[in-house]
Order: C-alpha cells, then sequence, then structure tokens
C-alpha cells in the first residue's frame, strides 16, 4: 500500500512538472535582480529552478547538522527502552533495588516516564523504602497525574483506606479509566455506599474492565453488600425486588438478604429467600445458614428442608441446619441424628455446637462438654475428641450415602 502511493506520488509531481514545463515553454519571461551595482538576468523558469535547489540544498544541510542530535537521541531512547525492559525483569524476578535503578534512569525518558515509574514505586515499597516511595510518586504526579491517582488509590485502598482512594481518585478529573472504575466501585462498597457503586456496572460492562467471570463476581459483591447496608425493612425489600432474579438466587445475595432481614424482624422472608435460591442453585454454607436463622412464625420451615434430603442426602449443610431445626421445635432424637450425621458427613464446628445444645437440653452435661469442646477444637484445627454412645449400627447409618439417581435414572456418584 505504501509503494501504490508512493508511485501515485511520483506520478503527479511529474504530471504537475509537465505541466509547468508546457506554461513556461511559450513564455520564459525574464527575472532582473540588482544588488550593489551587480545585474543579474535570467529566465522565470530558471529563476524558479534555482529557487528551489537553493530551498533543498538548505533543507539538505539543515538535516545534516541535526543527523548527530537525532542519532543522540535514538540512541538514549533505545538505551531507555532497554533499560525499562530489563527493570521489569528484574522487577519481576524480584530483584528490587536493580529493578529501581534501571527504571529510575529509564524514567529520563519522556515516553517511557509513566511506566517507568509506577515500576521503580512498586520497587522502592516491596523494599520498604518510604522515601523513595514519596520522590517517585512526587515524579509520576508531575508528569502523568491521572496515573499517579490511580496508583494511589490502589495502594490506599489495599491498606483499607476506601475513603481516602475515593478522594485520590476525585482529585484527578482525567482519572476515568476502567481501572479507575473498578477501583471506586470496590471503595464504595467498602465506605458504605453500595448504592452508587451499583449505579457503576453499566460503565465498567461497557468499558469490559474485567472479564466475564470477575465482573458478575464484583455485581454479587455490590447487590450482598445493598442489602446488607438497607437501613430499614421498607427499603431493604425495595432493594430487594429491584435485583434481578438470577442475583437473588445467588448464595452471598440470598445469605446477605436474609441476615439483614432477620435483624429488621423478617425472619421469614429472609427464610423464604434462602429457601428459593437453594432450590434454583444448591448451595452447602446457604443450606447451613438456613437452619440459623432465627425461628419465625412460619412453622414450614423444617418440612421444605426435609423434602431436599431426597435430593442431597450426604449434604452436611443441609443435615446441620436439620438438626437445628429439629432443635428449635424440641424433637431432640431427630435433631441428634442429622446432626451425628452430619458430622459423618464432614460437618464443622456448627454441627457440634448445636449437637451440645441438644445435650443440654436434654440434661446430658457430660456430652455436651465434649461436643463444645470438640466445636472449640475444630476452630484451632486439633482434631475432635471421641464422643461415644453410638453403636457399630448407628455409626455405620450415619456413614452411609443413599443413592442418587439423575432424571434418567442413572446412579450418581457422591460429591
Amino acid at each position: 500500500m505504501n509503494l501504490y502511493r508512493s508511485l501515485l506520488w511520483w506520478l503527479a509531481l511529474a504530471v504537475l512538472g509537465a505541466l509547468a514545463w508546457h506554461w513556461f515553454s511559450q513564455d520564459l519571461g525574464d527575472v532582473v535582480v540588482r544588488f550593489r551595482g551587480l545585474t543579474y538576468t535570467t529566465t522565470l523558469a530558471y529563476f524558479v529552478l534555482a529557487w528551489g535547489l537553493l530551498w533543498f540544498a538548505l533543507w539538505a544541510l539543515w538535516w545534516l547538522l541535526r543527523l548527530p542530535f537525532r542519532a543522540w537521541r535514538r540512541h538514549a531512547h533505545r538505551l531507555a527502552r532497554n533499560r525499562l525492559v530489563s527493570g521489569l525483569e528484574a522487577l519481576h524476578q524480584g530483584r528490587w533495588q536493580r529493578a529501581e535503578q534501571l527504571l529510575a534512569k529509564a524514567a529520563a525518558d519522556p515516553a517511557l516516564r509513566t511506566p517507568a515509574l509506577l515500576g521503580a514505586r512498586r520497587a522502592a515499597a516491596t523494599r520498604g523504602d518510604a522515601e523513595a516511595v514519596a520522590r517517585h510518586h512526587a515524579a509520576l504526579l508531575a508528569h502523568d497525574a491521572g496515573a499517579a491517582a490511580l496508583d494511589q488509590a490502589e495502594r490506599l485502598l489495599a491498606q483499607g483506606k476506601a475513603a481516602e482512594a475515593i478522594e485520590a481518585l476525585a482529585s484527578q478529573p482525567g482519572a476515568n479509566s476502567p481501572r479507575a472504575g473498578v477501583l471506586r466501585a470496590e471503595a464504595l462498597v467498602a465506605t458504605d455506599r453500595a448504592l452508587e457503586a451499583q449505579s457503576l456496572l453499566n460503565t465498567l460492562r461497557r468499558d469490559q474492565a474485567l472479564e466475564a467471570e470477575a465482573l458478575a463476581a464484583l455485581e454479587v459483591r455490590i447487590a450482598a453488600a445493598t442489602l446488607t447496608q438497607a437501613a430499614g425493612a421498607d427499603e431493604l425489600q425495595q432493594r430487594w425486588h429491584a435485583l434481578a432474579e438470577r442475583l437473588k438466587t445467588s448464595a452471598p445475595v440470598a445469605s446477605a438478604f436474609a441476615l439483614r432481614a432477620s435483624a429488621l424482624g423478617l425472619e421469614d422472608t429472609g427464610a423464604h429467600a434462602v429457601a428459593d435460591a437453594l432450590e434454583a442453585n444448591w448451595d452447602e454454607s446457604l443450606a447451613a445458614l438456613y437452619g440459623r436463622l432465627p425461628p419465625g412464625r412460619d412453622g414450614k420451615r423444617l418440612g421444605r428442608a426435609e423434602g431436599w434430603l431426597a435430593q442431597h442426602p450426604s449434604s452436611p449443610g443441609l443435615l446441620t441446619a436439620l438438626g437445628c431445626l429439629c432443635r428449635e421445635q424440641a424433637l431432640w432424637g431427630k435433631a441428634e441424628d442429622f446432626l451425628h450425621r452430619a458430622l459423618a458427613q464432614g460437618a464443622g464446628a456448627d454441627a457440634w455446637e448445636s449437637l451440645g445444645h441438644v445435650f443440654t437440653a436434654q440434661g446430658d452435661a457430660g456430652k455436651a462438654q465434649i461436643a463444645y469442646a470438640n466445636a472449640l477444637r475444630l476452630g484451632r484445627g486439633e482434631p475432635p475428641l471421641a464422643l461415644g454412645g453410638r453403636s457399630l449400627r448407628e455409626q455405620i447409618a450415619d456413614q452411609a450415602v443413599a443413592e442418587v439417581r439423575n432424571a434418567h435414572g442413572i446412579p450418581l456418584l457422591p460429591p
């Protein structure tokens, strides 16, 4: 394509030259130049040609005079680029001091100054040199205020200073990159301003600021935060109904709504939301939460949970929830059986604690102490103590996994 354009350019020049010669050949004209008593006479055609040659000679002389300076600048840029590459490699390898030295030298080139100063500041921060960090940040702020604000906001957010990160981004109106939008959204969530963060999601999605999975995870975190930060029951209900169905069935969002609803006196509403989310997308943590929610006026929670047992017979979260629900209704035998099954299927400290409550309610202080102790031991990563009191048949039944078949009747392997 460049060859084609060059050919057209030279053809156009040839045509212009032919037209000019045809025009001048009809009347060459006269040009008279008098200077200090001397008189020069020539034709107009030769004068134009001489004038063009003079300008070409002056341009060639200027080009030759600038040639050493251009060669020096090219050499300096090549050297700075090599230093930038070597500095980034040293930064990747963990050679912090060498990386900082190379990148600081590479920053002498204006075209490479921003990435070089960012890398040098990171190397200095990793070395723990606060003075060098401040120096590199000041240089970056003077050269590229937007990049400096973005870098400072990222560091402040990592340190848990979300409010200061928002101020850093707001101080530079030019810091409107997709990365700045992500940082602003994260900082708004951390400062109890999740609704403002929610308004940024469309922009982040349009700019493709994150990959699809990461953006979906951020949307879930923001939605859960908006529910957690609801001030009253009416506001919570409004925010919940405004969410998309795919968010309502997400475990973090349903969990956040249920916990906030329970705190505001909407225990049954929160439990229904958790149950709907479980039936849409099964989640172990959400199943365990279903049993921990405060009891409400609805007495159908136990029956609904028992209905899931056919599809998830070895779910430790569901078995723990069933044990808690039976304990709330003083069904001590069923609660103990469910909790023993939950522990046999891998349940943790919550099941031991609930089992301790069951033993306490039945007046069995010895087993209750062991159950509470095991809850503490699991929290510390220690093996549980033997409880005893279970026959071999009961232990086998606790560890047995019921056969589960798919819609076509084919047995499925346990998870």
